[in-house]
């Protein structure tokens, strides 16, 4: 079979991957992304019901909402579903102390918006259909990895499990955690287990949500009740994300629908009142992975192939997107310069540019993740009391929550 030459191949054609190809839709290179599950070209239906929103949803920052702009799909999710929040509130499960922040205070109209990733993918991949540049090899898989030759240039070649073979001076790991490509490129990772489990499911409480993103501190492991906004506006949905000990996630897992939603509403401190309706529940494993290094010759890593945090602050899609970013002006600044997509110049600037500000946020993660599983009372006090302190201090806080948008 004839192998096809590509300037640049994307592995994975998730919210990372079809944005890096977005972002590079208006150059002259040829891209191909591949998927190994079927795309769907049909607009997901949507409706009020907990059964038919996306379990798996992005707190997506002002940060990634403008670099969607920038690559004209925000108003196509606007146009499916977005789900905009203007408060945070913030407490201590064990103890006294809690912190809000609010979109006014920074002069902002909210502090993010709850997306579901389903609605954020189809918008990518209309406008990736809408390109001349790409193409779309979905429903196969990668098999194999190796060097060609092409007129004297290095380059990486792909085989895929229907025998077509593809080449390109640019291959991109963005096929999520357990990424193919990164295991068949021998990259190093260091990984460890957080010993939690997150638990997602939608719910329908009895009280508003008050266009607020919820979340409690505990020493089992965080809770977030994100705000999702519905047709009729009764703002009464909410994603849930629990991250749990694995013993206690598992025993969530196994209660009935009604154990569950009261055992919730207990984690709540019924705050939002009663549990009214459930979605299924899914439940996935924590890890930390993060890669020692993000590119090698001819490839480069994104987002979750090449690092993952806990899920505690909403940040992994936000700083993967970050990635996507930085990977695509890289580029189009070695086009500039007659450089290959490839190219040790355009990597290596790729990685400085993000890798410290990668280990940067998991070392805070993991520190909160700490601090709150810390149960001893000089740290219960201590942890309380910067709590208050820092919820008096308007302008720090208000300089934290800034920082957390991107802005």
């Amino acid at each position: 079979m004839s192998t096809q030459d590509f300037d640049i191949i994307i592995v994975g054609a998730g919210i990372a991957g079809s944005s890096l190809a977005v972002a590079l839709s208006n150059t002259s290179l040829r891209i191909a992304i591949i998927e190994a599950q079927p795309l769907r070209s049909d607009q997901p239906e949507l409706n009020d019901s907990v059964d038919n929103f996306d379990p798996r949803v992005s707190a997506l920052t002002a940060a990634s909402q403008q670099f969607f702009e920038q690559q004209n799909v925000w108003s196509a999710m606007v146009q499916q579903r977005v789900s905009p929040y203007q408060h945070m509130h913030v407490w201590d499960g064990d103890g006294t102390a809690s912190i809000d922040f609010d979109a006014d205070e920074i002069n902002q109209p909210c502090l993010g918006h709850i997306v579901e990733n389903r609605v954020t993918v189809f918008a990518l991949q209309q406008r990736l259909r809408q390109a001349a540049n790409i193409q779309i090899v979905d429903g196969v898989k990668l098999t194999e990895l190796d060097q060609a030759e092409n007129q004297g240039e290095e380059r990486r070649r792909i085989v895929l499990d229907d025998g077509r073979q593809l080449t390109a001076s640019l291959l991109v790991a963005a096929d999520g955690a357990q990424s193919i490509l990164r295991e068949k490129a021998g990259f190093q990772l260091r990984q460890w287990e957080y010993g939690h489990n997150g638990i997602v499911a939608t719910v329908r409480m009895e009280k508003t949500h008050q266009a607020t993103a919820w979340q409690r501190f505990m020493p089992e492991g965080p809770l977030a009740m994100l705000p999702l906004e519905t047709s009729d506006g009764s703002r009464q949905l909410c994603s849930i994300v629990w991250s749990a000990k694995t013993e206690l996630a598992d025993e969530l897992m196994q209660q009935s629908d009604e154990q569950f939603c009261r055992r919730l509403e207990r984690a709540l401190e019924s705050r939002l009142g009663k549990v009214e309706a459930i979605s299924s529940r899914f439940s996935f494993p924590l890890k930390q992975r993060h890669a020692t290094d993000y590119t090698k010759p001819g490839l480069a890593l994104v987002a979750d192939a090449a690092h993952t945090i806990h899920p505690l602050a909403g940040q992994g899609i936000n700083i993967g997107l970050k990635d996507v970013a930085a990977l695509a002006e890289e580029i189009i600044r070695g086009q500039h310069r007659g450089l290959n997509p490839g190219h040790a110049s355009v990597l290596s600037r790729y990685q400085r540019r993000r890798k410290g500000d990668n280990l940067a946020m998991m070392l805070g993660m993991e520190g909160f993740k700490r601090l709150f599983a810390e149960t001893a009372l000089p740290v219960r006090w201590a942890r309380n009391a910067g709590m208050r302190w820092v919820d008096q201090v308007t302008p720090l806080k208000n300089r934290i929550v800034r920082q957390a948008m991107g802005l």
